[in-house]
């Protein structure tokens, strides 16, 4: 009678905590994630624009205008696409005396972006004089803001000029080479307008040398275009959030490498030593991304080398992984993942608690840049399941979501702005997307996918208007996507997906995907399985080719993702797992851009329509009346069940 007493009380409490949560936003149960990421690390970035302001630039254009009334127009074009209070200065040189080496000044000084103030500032700017690029140059980095310490900012220098450097002193290539080796996130882009010859050379070698991009320009249409594309990518860079770290040259020396993210830099052919402590059955994850600047010269080889190591006289590698660029058209973020995963015996070298070493290398060919990298490094642990769990059998294959068939979603594209990077990831769900890369840009997604469920998308890439040349070279560069787990850890395509394509300007379908989520997937051998093994944000990366600046009309290329999550989302990875409650978040609205992420955890309940007090009340009272209802059920089932355990789980 007790008992039967017991079961229906636990019922009644359950029934009321089923009310109380069906009548509000549900919310989630977290899976294993690491910290939260510290708001920082980005430091202080931003742009100034040296432009060319002497005597030649008073010469026609081809369209009825100077070139500087073309460099006006193009200004303002710029500073109206850049985002609201980017840091943004203007620099002119040759614009206040006839003849003069000496003759740069900073007409607007970088600050958060007065796009007026940018306008007047050219507005009132004169051919007149000279061309001291290499001086001007100096001035421009000068200019910039300094980095905070151990942050990491991309700080650009972007010149505009119609022709080569006439004073000599000093030099512009040197200058630029000299400068580029104060900072890692220092960027020299160059634009060239209606030149050829010399100046040609001498604009692309300074931004080789100041790692960064040449844009040619041959007319108005093209400077207003180029220079809208370089000012874009230079304010749409990687966002970083981590605390400085400093690698060691030595896994003796290696500093402590605690959960969360960090910042470090590594320079061509260096290997960087970080240790972790980890106990005996936690599940570790390093996730390590490189961002070079975009468009970079690049190996094809060229990247990372990640492993993980136990410690000690006679160290085992535990887990190794390469994260290379696979095309040698310019740099893009690379980013590959390394893990120490309990075996499911827990017997191996690699199953005891101790000190392990993640070593990260450095790859780059003798004719690559050699600017130093940016690192960001993110280390989880994730905690075993409870002892006697039973998981579900690992899931290896792709069943109906294979590559012969599309993601079954409908409906007109949703606008929406990719994030920079995994920390600013936009949020999108089920639907049809639409969006636009830069040359050398990559965009980034997240979606969230359940335990059993997995994700299939496509990235179509439309029919882009391209530019004629009058000579007969072949202009073409290409398009890829690349989809990582939330350990950051990349999934392979297997043999069914094609994540990288050519592309001339015409349509281009890439298409990517999952097998289902399973927790028992970490110990299957193959790239594509073994890192789909937890529930939670599975990031999506869509990449333009930089050579895409060599032919394509518009600033930016227009694409559509089409994305499916299918399967019933299980409560959890046991065995036999109860579909989940609806646990659906709110991608954005069309026309949303990446989320800075809400200053309180009711934000997304506010934006659905729920006034926060009233969402805290019901999901305060439901939580109280679940943890009773738990508490009578595990009372009556411990009373019924005696005092023996379940054995270790791991297997179905």
């Amino acid at each position: 009678m007790k008992a039967r007493l017991g079961r229906r009380t636990a019922a009644v409490l359950l029934s009321g905590v089923l009310c109380a949560l069906a009548a509000g936003p549900p919310t989630a149960a977290a899976p294993p994630r690491a910290p939260e990421a510290p708001e920082r690390g980005d430091g202080a970035g931003g742009l100034v624009m040296v432009l060319d302001s002497s005597g030649s630039m008073a010469d026609e254009a081809g369209d009825g205008r100077t070139r500087m009334e073309a460099a006006r127009d193009a200004v303002g074009t710029v500073v109206d696409s850049l985002p609201d209070g980017y840091p943004t200065g203007l620099r002119v040189y040759g614009a206040d005396r006839a003849s003069g080496c000496s003759d740069t000044r900073l007409a607007r000084p970088v600050e958060p972006l007065d796009r007026d103030a940018v306008k007047k500032a050219v507005a009132g700017v004169e051919p007149k004089g000279d061309t001291p690029i290499g001086l001007s140059l100096q001035k421009a980095v000068a200019d910039l803001p300094e980095p905070e310490p151990g942050a990491v900012g991309r700080r650009t220098v972007l010149l505009i000029s119609d022709g080569e450097d006439n004073c000599g002193s000093p030099p512009p290539c040197e200058a630029a080479e000299k400068l580029a080796e104060s900072g890692a996130g220092l960027r020299i882009d160059a634009i060239g307008f209606q030149v050829e010859g010399k100046a040609r050379e001498q604009l692309t070698c300074v931004a080789e040398a100041g790692h960064g991009a040449y844009y040619d320009a041959p007319d108005a249409a093209a400077l207003a275009r180029q220079l809208q594309r370089a000012a874009e990518l230079s304010a749409g860079g990687y966002q970083f959030r981590g605390d400085p770290i400093e690698g060691a040259a030595s896994a003796e020396r290696a500093p402590a490498l605690a959960p969360g993210q960090h910042l470090d830099t590594i320079g061509p052919g260096e290997t960087r030593w970080y240790a972790a402590e980890l106990d005996a059955t936690s599940t570790a994850d390093f996730g390590v991304t490189a961002v070079p600047q975009p468009g970079v010269p690049v190996g094809y080889s060229d990247g990372l080398e990640l492993r993980v190591h136990t410690s000690g006289e006679s160290p085992m590698v535990c887990d190794n992984a390469r994260a290379t660029f696979h095309q040698d058209e310019g740099a893009l973020p690379l980013s590959g993942a390394v893990s120490r995963v309990p075996t499911a015996k827990a017997n191996a070298t690699c199953d005891k608690a101790g000190t392990y070493h993640l070593e990260v290398e450095r790859v780059s060919a003798e004719d690559a840049d050699q600017a130093r990298w940016p690192l960001e490094l993110r280390t989880a642990v994730e905690k075993p399941l409870a002892s006697g769990t039973v998981t579900a059998q690992s899931a290896t294959g792709f069943g109906e979501l294979s590559k012969d068939r599309a993601p079954r979603v409908e409906g007109p594209a949703k606008a929406v702005t990719g994030g920079t990077g995994f920390n600013d990831a936009v949020r999108i769900g089920e639907g049809v997307w639409k969006d636009g890369l830069l040359p050398a840009q990559t965009r980034w997604y997240k979606v969230k996918v359940g335990w059993g469920q997995q994700l299939r998308y496509t990235v179509d890439f439309g029919n882009e208007p391209t530019i004629d040349h009058d000579d007969l070279v072949i202009r073409r560069s290409f398009v890829s996507t690349s989809l990582h787990a939330p350990s950051r850890a990349p999934i392979s395509t297997g043999t069914e997906f094609s994540a990288y394509k050519g592309y001339f300007g015409k349509p281009s379908v890439l298409d990517h995907g999952t097998v289902p989520v399973t927790w028992t997937n970490r110990w299957e051998p193959a790239a594509h399985v073994k890192p789909v093994r937890a529930a939670g944000d599975y990031y999506l990366a869509v990449s333009l080719g930089p050579n895409t600046a060599t032919f394509a009309e518009n600033p930016a290329i227009g694409v559509v993702l089409r994305v499916e999550v299918a399967g019933t989302e299980l409560a959890g990875p046991q065995k036999d797992a109860p579909p989940a409650r609806d646990t659906a978040e709110e991608a954005p609205a069309a026309g949303a851009g990446a989320q800075k992420g809400p200053a309180r955890d009711t934000a997304a309940a506010e934006e659905a329509g729920w006034r926060t007090p009233w969402v805290l009340a019901a999901v305060g009272g439901a939580s109280a009346l679940l943890v009773v209802a738990v508490a009578v059920l595990v009372v009556r089932r411990r009373a019924g069940r005696g005092a023996g355990g379940p054995t270790r789980g791991g297997t179905a």
